[in-house]
């Protein structure tokens, strides 16, 4: 699975800017009455959503509760219909209707490209999507243990990715999409840790 792990690592650092963020989100992720409607404008500033330990959520439904109820759950869960999570800006998965895609457990995963002026999706869909860098959503997410909904964190049966949690928050303090804010000396050197290992 080493593949995959890089090809996330590729993928937040490609699919948008690094360093100096210059646009303000409207509002955050754009609701919606159903799930077939989705476009770039969908995707919002990752943290206009509601943060989660180290990723952020919303429900494109309007069940903004439900989604945190089984995020935030010790045991696990369903998530419910229009949950939206993002660990960086250029991935996201969305939980579509029940009967969706049965392989994906109706999640269906995204290849986003943020700029200043937006969100393209790139790539969209179930179990075939592999990202511009070779790595398919679905066989690293597979693996979470059956009860996180195929959610990975550190703890859950996951493949470890490339990216710390200091890494991580720079990836989303950088989200072009965003407000500017500062990053820490810690941040600083993570991004150029990040840099160094894809060879910039």
């Amino acid at each position: 699975m080493k593949r995959l792990k890089y090809g996330f690592l590729g993928a937040a650092l490609a699919l948008g800017p690094l360093m100096g963020p210059t646009a303000i989100a409207d509002d955050h992720a754009k609701k919606t009455k159903d799930l077939t409607s989705i476009t770039g404008d969908t995707f919002q500033c990752i943290r206009d959503m509601t943060a989660v330990r180290g990723f952020y959520v919303d429900n494109l439904l309007g069940d903004l509760d439900a989604t945190l109820e089984v995020a935030n759950s010790e045991t696990g869960g369903v998530y419910p219909a229009g949950s939206l999570i993002q660990l960086v800006p250029g991935e996201a998965m969305i939980k579509r209707e029940k009967g969706f895609d049965e392989g994906t457990k109706d999640w269906e995963f995204f290849e986003l490209i943020a700029t200043k002026d937006g969100t393209k999706i790139n790539k969209r869909g179930t179990t075939d999507i592999v990202n511009r860098f070779d790595g398919n959503c679905l066989e690293c997410h597979v693996e979470a243990e059956p009860q996180w909904d195929l959610v990975c964190e550190q703890d859950r049966g996951c493949d470890p990715i490339p990216l710390t949690p200091t890494m991580t928050r720079a990836i989303q303090k950088t989200d072009p999409r965003c407000a500017p804010t500062a990053l820490t000396d810690e941040e600083k050197e993570g991004l150029q840790m990040l840099m160094e290992m894809m060879g910039g």
